[in-house]
Parts: structure tokens; sequence; C-alpha cells
């Protein structure tokens, strides 16, 4: 199955370079190019595409209020990419809903990758990410942002949808929990997505995030 993307970067040149890569790939085809969030979310609004690879920082509205945007009205996915490896940027984008987050600094192969990952239905977060995030929910005294969750949230869930929740939040893959809590991965698949509506989450990024903040 191809995967339709639209690029949102409003370097030109870091534009045509991610163009570049995305179209070496016969399994990806880049539909649109956007150089600020508002002609992004146009496009998306547009075009259609399964996957927004949306750029951080740029002009008119920046990447996180786009991403909230095209997630809000179902229109992409939405990888974030940026030079930024954790800021205030990091949290709020995947808040926003975005399903995965990306360095710019990244192999051409691990960007391939992530956005197959993505189109897949799968999280992504960049492995020096992750580390940010551990060591900053690790720390004695953790920042926790003003509107952090509350733990009642939990409360609609299953016994085994917060285990499975628990397990998102330590970033494994459905193998991964399937193998953990003994059961077939198809069955993770469904708590997954069970409880994703059960707290009104767009992605398990998302989730993992919450479960994070709420420390399970």
């Amino acid at each position: 199955m191809t995967v339709r993307v639209l690029v949102a970067e409003d370097q030109s040149a870091v534009r045509a370079g991610l163009v570049l890569i995305l179209r070496s790939a016969p399994d990806i085809d880049v539909v649109g190019e956007a150089s600020d969030g508002e002609e992004a979310v146009a496009l998306a609004r547009e075009l259609r595409p399964d996957l927004v690879l949306m750029d951080v920082q740029m002009p008119r509205l920046d990447g996180v209020s786009a991403t909230a945007k095209v997630v809000a009205e179902r229109l992409a996915d939405v990888l974030v990419l940026t030079t930024f490896d954790l800021d205030e940027y990091v949290f709020g984008a995947l808040r926003a809903g975005a399903s995965g987050f990306l360095l710019k600094n990244a192999e051409a192969g691990e960007l391939l990758a992530a956005v197959r990952t993505v189109a897949r239905g799968e999280g992504l977060i960049a492995p020096a990410v992750t580390r940010r995030l551990i060591a900053e929910f690790a720390a004695p005294t953790p920042v926790r942002p003003a509107d952090a969750p509350d733990p009642a949230v939990l409360k609609v869930l299953t016994r085994r949808e917060r285990e499975v929740l628990s397990c998102l939040g330590e970033g494994l893959s459905n193998a991964e929990i399937a193998g953990r809590l003994t059961m077939a991965e198809a069955t993770v698949k469904t708590h997954v997505s069970r409880l994703l509506g059960k707290l009104e989450l767009r992605s398990r990024v998302q989730a993992a995030v919450l479960a994070q903040e709420l420390g399970i």
C-alpha cells in the first residue's frame, strides 16, 4: 500500500531534501508541500494525505497548532519533525495528537521507517526523545505541565486496559505487550483501541505520554 505524504517545512532546502528522500521509496508518494502551518492545514483538507510530516517551527501557524487542527479534523496522522530533542514543543505536539516525533538529524532510512511505522498505526518517538522523556519523569521533582491530567480519568478502564496502558507508557510494541501480559497480539490491539476510545485519545503515543504523566 502506498503512503500518501504531505511535507510541511518552512525551509525550502530542507523541504526539498525531505521530499527527495521520501520519493526514493516506491511505497511513499509525496502528494503536496507546505511552507507554513496554515498552508499545511489547508492542503491536508484538500489532499487528505495519509500522513503529514510536520515541522515544529513554522511561520503564520506553528507545527503544534497545525497538528492540533489536522488531528481534530481527522485529516491525517502527523509525524512531527524537529531539530529539538526535548523542549516546550514536544509535549505540545504529542498532546495535540501527533502519532510520532522524529529528529531532523535522523538518517534517511530512519525517516522512511518512521513514515511507514506511523502509517501502520503504530506510534513512534525518536530514541533520543524517549530517553529524555523518561529522564524527565524519573527526576526527583519533575516539572509537571499546568494542565497535567487527573488520575481519575483512568477509572473508565478495566484492569487489563490499565496494564496495557502501562506497557504503552514504557514504549512497548504490541508484540512486546503480548509477550509480557501473555495474550494474543490481536487481543492487545483490541485493548489499545478500546482504551484510546475511552480516554478520548487520538494515538498510542498520546496514551504513552498520559501513562508517563500519571506514573502508571
